[in-house]
C-alpha cells in the first residue's frame, strides 16, 4: 500500500493534470517560480530548440553518452539536452559533442542574454534556482501540462511517470521515445529507444502512456517554450 507521502505526491500530480485540462489555454504549472516571461523563446526559437534537443539526444543514443553529460539518469538526460540545446553551437561545441556540421543541423536560436541565461537555471522544489533538478520538480516547476493523450505530444515533450517511490521521464522524439533507465554498467550505458506501438503494448502496464494508467501523469512541455 502506498504511504502518505506517495499518496500525497500522486494526488498533487493528478490535481495538476485536472486543473490544466480544465483550462482552454495552456499555462505553466509551477508550485513556486516560473520562467521569466521575457526569457521565453519565440515560436521560431522554440522550434529550433526542439530540433537541437532531439539532435543532441540522438547523438547520445548513436554515439554513446558524451563525457560532458555527468549525471546519467532520466532527468539528467533532459537537463543535459536542454542545456546543450541552449548553448552556442560553434565549431568548438561541435567538436566537444562529437557532432558533425552538415545540412541536417537546425538553425541557431540567436538567444538574447536573458534567454541564454536559462541554461542551468532550474526551479527546484523549495523555489531555489540551480543547475540540478529532479524528475518530479522538472515537471512540477519547470514544465506545463499538455495532456494525458500521447497524440498531443510534440517533439521534445516529456512523458512523466510516477511509480510511487520513483518518478521517471521519457522524451517524445516524434518517431520514437528516448529515455535513460537510471542504471549504468560497464556494458550498458542505460540509454533506450522504443517506438510508440511497443510502449503502448508494453507487458508491464505501468509504463504504458495510456489515460487509464494511473502511473502515467501525462505529457509535459518545458515552460519557456512558446
Amino acid at each position: 500500500m502506498a504511504g502518505r507521502g506517495q499518496m500525497k505526491r500522486r494526488g498533487t500530480l493528478r490535481l495538476m493534470a485536472a486543473c490544466a485540462a480544465a483550462l482552454a489555454a495552456p499555462r505553466v504549472l509551477a508550485l513556486t517560480g516560473s520562467a521569466d516571461a521575457q526569457a521565453r523563446l519565440s515560436q521560431a526559437q522554440s522550434r529550433a530548440f526542439q530540433a537541437w534537443m532531439l539532435r543532441i539526444i540522438s547523438a547520445q543514443i548513436e554515439q554513446g553518452p558524451s563525457p560532458r553529460w555527468q549525471h546519467r539518469d532520466c532527468a539528467g538526460l533532459v537537463r543535459f539536452a536542454v542545456n546543450e540545446a541552449l548553448s552556442a553551437h560553434d565549431a568548438k561545441w561541435m567538436r566537444a559533442n562529437g557532432i558533425a556540421s552538415d545540412r541536417r543541423l537546425p538553425p541557431e536560436l540567436d538567444l538574447t542574454p536573458p534567454q541564454a541565461a536559462l541554461r542551468n537555471r532550474w526551479v527546484q522544489g523549495d523555489g531555489k534556482v540551480g543547475h540540478f533538478v529532479t524528475a518530479l520538480a522538472l515537471v512540477q516547476h519547470n514544465s506545463r501540462f499538455v495532456a494525458r493523450e500521447i497524440s498531443q505530444a510534440l517533439p521534445g515533450d516529456l512523458l512523466f511517470y510516477d511509480q510511487g517511490d520513483e518518478q521517471h521521464l521519457m522524451v517524445w522524439m516524434g518517431a520514437h521515445i528516448a529515455y535513460h533507465t537510471g542504471t549504468v554498467t560497464p556494458t550498458d550505458n542505460g540509454l533506450r529507444t522504443v517506438d510508440i506501438q511497443q510502449l503502448t503494448t508494453w507487458k508491464d502496464t505501468r509504463w504504458q502512456p495510456a489515460v487509464n494508467n494511473p502511473n502515467f501523469a501525462g505529457v509535459f512541455r518545458l515552460s519557456f517554450l512558446s
